[in-house]
């Protein structure tokens, strides 16, 4: 079956076009947005926005008010279109990576919360404050970097992972786990092989009476 809307909304001179716009409302729970069109300002309906995945797998990310974002129309019809993606702009501009210093480059995943709302304001070109210990992830060929802020970072790479928080850090390797820059701290056991830390008692070379465990 031909559907002929299409060609009707092209004899009518009413063929949706693409267009562009700024997220002017959002319903989290149905994952729809209105969106006023530019230039011009003229607020849609509710619209679908469209989702990352939907399936066994499912990414849900609404946008924020304010946010930059194409509309298309499906089957031609003007008055049905879908929210399709939001897009980068001189305002809300690609996230740096804390960890390499850049924004992502092709073949990297960068993921980055608290980067600062964008302006509700369409007028306006102040985004939102940024967080400064706000959570996020970054995956580029030679690692996987992770952290919240610049001061806790986890790194993924060349046979070992790495935790830095503040001055302390701890790699796992081949070789071992190491801490430097600061203490280790348990309240159970540590034990080297079979020797307990808290159970182990001194020999005084058989000459006697073997010590007592470690003074507490």
């Amino acid at each position: 079956m031909i559907d002929r809307r299409p060609m009707a909304f092209a004899a009518g001179g009413t063929y949706g076009q693409q267009e562009n716009g700024l997220i002017s409302a959002v319903d989290p729970v149905t994952y729809d947005v209105k969106v006023k069109v530019m230039p011009g300002g003229v607020e849609t309906g509710w619209l679908p926005f469209a989702a990352v995945q939907v399936g066994d797998l499912c990414i849900s990310c609404p946008p924020n008010v304010g946010a930059q974002v194409h509309l298309l129309p499906v089957c031609g019809d003007p008055e049905h279109s879908v929210v399709a993606a939001p897009v980068f702009c001189t305002v809300m501009s690609p996230p740096v990576s804390p960890a390499t210093g850049k924004v992502a480059q092709p073949g990297e995943y960068l993921l980055m919360a608290g980067c600062g709302a964008p302006p509700v304001d369409e007028t306006s070109r102040e985004r939102g404050e940024a967080a400064s210990a706000a959570p996020w992830m970054h995956i580029t060929r030679d690692a996987l970097y992770s952290g919240a802020g610049d001061v806790t970072t986890a790194t993924i790479q060349d046979g070992r992972h790495q935790w830095k928080v503040g001055g302390v850090t701890a790699t796992l390797s081949a070789s071992g786990f190491d801490v430097s820059g600061g203490n280790m701290t348990t309240d159970q056991d540590v034990k080297a092989g079979n020797i307990s830390l808290t159970g182990h008692v001194h020999s005084n070379g058989n000459k006697g009476e073997n010590t007592e465990g470690p003074i507490g």
